[in-house]
């Protein structure tokens, strides 16, 4: 049996989850509203303040399919009660960001600032050389702080570029002069 799909979801006070037809999931919370359509085998009951997914039987795509169903509502119910928050960090000589309404502009040692516009429902902060992205949606909060990564990866010899707050570089040494 699958552990995490067993695991039943709370719903906090001030959260509700509507589950119509081929499980297509609606919730509404204080942050916000997340619609999502959920694999049709699994069974999604709510009883009272918890949700429970169940499968059909145990082959293998169907116990994947319990975790991952089980996961997608509770990050969901998450999103709309708390939110969530990505944080990265600027390093580098010169390296910096700040914002423009709803652009972040990053200056990353290319002869052009780099420019990018906030997707819907997301809120990039910038103070000093860190950058929070947050948002309601788990899925759209990480993919965003990845495409602000990938505009200049962290190299190993100096650490200069954009990481995430908790990432570790892990440094290597550089070349040696002769002797």
């Amino acid at each position: 049996m699958s552990r995490i799909g067993r695991m039943p979801i709370a719903v906090p006070a001030g959260v509700t989850v509507d589950i119509a037809e081929n499980n297509k999931v609606t919730v509404k919370g204080p942050k916000g509203t997340l619609e999502r359509v959920l694999p049709a085998e699994m069974e999604i009951k709510q009883d009272g303040d918890t949700i429970v997914v169940s499968r059909p039987n145990d082959l293998k795509k169907m116990k994947s399919l319990h975790g991952l169903t089980r996961t997608l509502i509770n990050n969901m119910v998450i999103g709309v009660s708390e939110g969530y928050t990505k944080a990265l960090e600027v390093n580098g000589v010169g390296y910096r960001a700040q914002k423009q309404g709803n652009k972040l502009v990053l200056s990353l040692g290319y002869s052009h600032p780099v420019e990018m516009i906030d997707p819907e429902g997301l809120e990039t902060v910038v103070e000093g050389n860190k950058i929070s992205v947050k948002g309601i949606d788990k899925e759209k909060v990480g993919q965003y702080a990845a495409e602000i990564r990938t505009k200049r990866a962290p190299e190993p010899y100096k650490g200069k570029g954009i990481k995430y707050a908790d990432e570790v570089i892990r440094r290597k040494v550089g070349k040696t002069g002769k002797k």
